[in-house]
C-alpha cells in the first residue's frame, strides 16, 4: 500500500478496492479503469447534488415571476379609424423633418469631433471657435432629446404629454444656451475650463 496517492478518503477507498481485485502495479493497470473507479463516486455525488441546486434556482425564479403585476403605463383604448378597405394614409413628405434634418444632424456630429479635440491638441481656441463648439453642443443635445421624446411619447397617442415634454425640452435648451453664453463672456470659456480640469 505504499503507492496510495494522497487524495480524499473516497479516492483512497476506491484505490484500495481496485488493489484488492487486481494486485498488479499501477503502471500495468488500465488507465481508463483506474480513473473510472476513482471518478465514479465524485461524479455520482455531483449528479445527485445538482438537481437540488437547479430546483432552488427554479423556485426563486417562479417566486419572482409570481409577484403582482403592476401597470405603470396601461395601454390606451385601441380605436380603429375607418374600415378595412380604406387605403393606408401616406404622410406628406417634409424634407425639413426628413433628409435635411438627418443631414444637419450628421453635420453637427461630424463638426463636434475636431472641435472637441482641438483644445487639447493646440491649446485654448479663440472665442469664436469656442462659441461654435457651444452652439453645436446645444444643438446636438436638443436633437437627441427631441428624438427620444418622439420615440417614447407619440403625438397621436399622448398629445398632451408630448407637448409638455417638447416645451420642457425647449426651456432646458434655452437655459443651457444662456448659461453657456454667460460662461463664455464672463468666465474662461468651455475649452479653457476643460483644459484646466484635464491638467489639474
Amino acid at each position: 500500500m505504499d503507492d496510495i496517492p494522497s487524495r480524499t478518503p473516497e479516492v483512497v477507498t476506491n484505490f484500495i478496492r481496485v488493489r484488492e481485485v487486481d494486485p498488479r502495479p499501477l503502471h500495468l493497470l488500465s488507465n481508463s479503469v483506474t480513473m473510472a473507479s476513482f471518478a465514479r463516486p465524485s461524479l455520482l455525488r455531483i449528479a445527485t447534488r445538482s438537481p437540488l441546486r437547479q430546483n432552488v434556482g427554479v423556485s426563486q425564479a417562479v417566486a419572482f415571476h409570481a409577484s403582482a403585476r403592476k401597470q405603470i403605463l396601461p395601454p390606451l383604448p385601441q380605436t380603429i379609424e375607418g374600415t378595412m378597405n380604406d387605403p393606408v394614409p401616406v404622410p406628406e413628405t417634409k424634407p425639413s423633418q426628413g433628409s435635411y434634418h438627418w443631414t444637419f444632424e450628421r453635420a453637427v456630429c461630424v463638426g463636434l469631433i475636431p472641435l472637441s479635440v482641438a483644445p487639447f491638441a493646440a491649446g485654448s481656441l479663440n472665442p469664436v471657435m469656442d462659441a461654435v463648439l457651444c452652439t453645436l453642443l446645444v444643438a446636438h443635445s436638443h436633437i437627441g432629446f427631441e428624438a427620444a421624446i418622439v420615440d417614447y411619447f407619440r403625438p397621436k397617442r399622448v398629445p398632451k404629454t408630448y407637448a409638455f415634454c417638447q416645451w420642457l425640452l425647449r426651456a432646458f435648451t434655452l437655459t443651457t444656451a444662456v448659461g453657456l453664453y454667460e460662461f463664455e463672456t464672463n468666465d474662461v470659456g468651455v475649452t479653457e475650463a476643460l483644459r484646466r480640469i484635464w491638467n489639474a
